[in-house]
């Protein structure tokens, strides 16, 4: 029998669901709390329930899940071209209904482990913008008096003594003290994101897939545990080319009257892991020991920014490769594709 198909725009606490009921043919589309929500589906057949991929999705998606029921994750751009009234939740609900039965790429559900790594990751990098704005705020403060320094945290730490010394005597001892207690606390900052850091590496250890992909060159511990817990599952994805693309690593395709243009890349996906790739990427372009023959190759014709998205793709498809088929890292490794059978040798 084919599961009904129902669309639910989650909210905080009011949902909004939409579907048509199979015996009478009436168009249901009504609000329902979130405490009755799990409660509505309980009892009820089989259904194809469309979501966008926003807060609370993941979790609902699982609850719903043991039910019984299948779940369609779907990105909001997708739905959006569904919706052609104004945005309201009895609108985004239909949208979502007319979505959830057309061949959309879905978004695959997340366990809560991999919330729990993707929670890490966006907590350590909250701290580290917050230490890199208190670094910012003291270097400009002390800029006002005079007091230039070089930049990075360890000329900033090297300095910042003798400078604090040297105003003492003619500023505040309000402002110095508050200013000593701002660099102080860059320490404690740092131990913070040392304990996320080792939290990570204890889940690296018990985690297959993380080891396996953090043996590619220019990915280390960030890169591994944030693309595991951000793919999901890599079944959601028919090859390691679909999984660059929706890293946003591919070029930007602009066409017109049969004229296709190429523009710089999409940017698309997930930014923090795009980020990650291309930062592992520069990585291994300026501090590789022995020089990847392609790599030199690509660097003779390209400028050096596209050879690096270049690496930064490629790396995306050895990680897609290596979690969908459960293999490991081979450094000379060459792709093929399968002799046809029709094909004979002479």
């Amino acid at each position: 029998m084919k599961p009904t198909p129902v669309g639910v725009d989650i909210a905080k606490n009011v949902f909004q669901i939409h579907h048509v009921d199979e015996q009478t043919g009436e168009i249901v589309n009504k609000p329902i709390k979130r405490a009755k929500f799990l409660a509505y589906f309980a009892n009820r057949a089989t259904c194809l329930i469309g979501m966008e991929a926003s807060g609370g999705a993941h979790h609902w998606a699982r609850q719903l899940a043991t039910m019984g029921h299948q779940v369609k994750l779907m990105s909001g751009q997708y739905v959006k071209a569904f919706n052609i009234h104004n945005k309201k939740d009895p609108a985004d609900a239909r949208a979502i209904w007319l979505a959830v039965q057309q061949p959309v790429k879905p978004i695959a559900v997340k366990t809560e482990m991999q919330q729990a790594m993707l929670a890490l990751h966006r907590m350590r990098e909250q701290l580290v913008k917050f230490r890199t704005m208190q670094i910012n705020a003291l270097r400009g403060l002390l800029t006002e008096y005079g007091e230039v320094m070089g930049k990075g945290r360890l000329a900033l730490d090297g300095a910042i003594p003798d400078v604090l010394a040297r105003i003492a005597d003619r500023l505040p001892a309000a402002l110095t003290d508050t200013l000593r207690e701002q660099w102080n606390g860059l320490s404690r900052l740092d131990e913070q994101i040392a304990r996320i850091e080792r939290r990570m590496r204890e889940w690296k250890k018990e985690d297959r897939d993380v080891k396996a992909i953090a043996e590619i060159p220019g990915v280390g511990l960030l890169t591994a545990t944030a693309a595991v817990a951000t793919i999901g599952d890599p079944k959601a994805f028919r090859s390691g080319r679909e999984f660059a693309a929706w890293t946003g690593l591919v070029p930007k395709q602009v066409g017109s009257g049969g004229k296709l243009t190429l523009l710089g890349i999409s940017k698309r996906g997930d930014t923090y892991l795009r980020t990650l790739l291309i930062h592992g990427a520069r990585s291994v372009i300026n501090s590789a020991k022995q020089p990847d023959p392609w790599i030199e190759q690509m660097k003779k014709r390209r400028p050096l920014n596209v050879v690096i998205v270049a690496l930064a793709n490629k790396m995306a498809r050895t990680i897609w490769a290596i979690l969908a088929h459960g293999c490991s890292y081979r450094s000379r490794y060459v792709s093929a594709r399968p002799v046809s059978a029709n094909f004979e040798l002479t």
